[in-house]
């Protein structure tokens, strides 16, 4: 990749070590002469990310999925450092940032470019997410039916607590909770996923990434609450659809050039196994 030489940073002050690790990180970055920029804001103050060739995310997953939005539209690279607990996101560690840092902003690391969902709830109502789409009653916990239609066919109908629509790299979230199946972020596809459904057969369904879904709420008298990411929501008029599918636009995630995405499944989700092949 290209060397970086104007670079933002989002630092999420709550997350322990993240200010002074910001501190030490936007020092290494103005010794190489890169111009750097610094906010603790959220959400993202409005043109934050124009003109800038990164943006380094020092947080937790969260704190990723905030600035998400922002940098599919303009494409800018994301560098998530880890501050949090799991990050399946922020790959680069506190340690692994202090020490490569000067050859990130010299252009080695790699462009993974993932999937997101575009959600409509009506004509000026839409918006993009990274992870999921979750969709249940929008004042409590109560049982809703949903009508699912893929490319205007009927799935099913659903008695359940919600839905949850993931994208690959959404998959080790809400979706891993409710059950549903890990899916590797380089597969172009959709998982739906319901919560507690009372049918024993209803069971996560993965899509094709061309698919276009809708959502028809059948439950007398309750409305519907759109989350997306976990951090916004759509509102949803009565007897509005919800609408669902792969966006246009792809978040770049900046990665180690030897990232492995089972390698960071296997210590996140503490799994067993080495690197010896037997194969032979």
């Amino acid at each position: 990749m290209k060397p970086i030489r104007r670079l933002a940073f989002v630092v999420n002050t709550d997350k322990a070590g993240a200010p002074e690790l910001a501190r030490t990180l936007a020092q290494c970055a103005r010794h190489a002469g890169v111009k750097i920029k610094q906010t603790t804001r959220f959400p993202l103050p409005k043109g934050y990310l124009d003109d800038v060739d990164a943006c380094c995310v020092i947080g937790g997953d969260g704190t990723l999925l905030g600035v998400a939005r922002e940098s599919a539209r303009r494409q800018v690279p994301i560098i998530g450092v880890n501050r949090g607990s799991l990050g399946f996101l922020t790959t680069f560690s506190a340690d692994e940032a202090r020490a490569h840092f000067d050859e990130l902003l010299q252009g080695s690391f790699h462009i993974d470019r993932r999937s997101m969902l575009v959600c409509s709830t009506g004509p000026r109502s839409h918006d993009l997410a990274l992870n999921d789409v979750l969709i249940k009653d929008e004042v409590n916990s109560r049982i809703v039916r949903l009508a699912v239609f893929a490319d205007g066919e009927l799935v099913t109908e659903y008695s359940c607590d919600g839905l949850i629509f993931s994208t690959a790299t959404g998959s080790t979230a809400y979706n891993l909770s409710a059950g549903g199946p890990i899916i590797h972020p380089s597969a172009g596809v959709i998982a739906m996923t319901p919560i507690c459904p009372h049918t024993l057969s209803n069971r996560a369904i993965i899509f094709r990434e061309t698919v276009k879904l809708r959502v028809l709420n059948r439950s007398e008298g309750a409305r519907l609450l759109v989350a997306m990411d976990g951090q916004r929501n759509l509102k949803v008029g009565v007897g509005s659809p919800v609408e669902i599918s792969i966006a246009e636009q792809r978040l770049p995630l900046a990665q180690r050039v030897a990232y492995s995405h089972f390698a960071v499944v296997r210590e996140k989700l503490q799994w067993t196994g080495n690197l010896v092949d037997n194969s032979h």
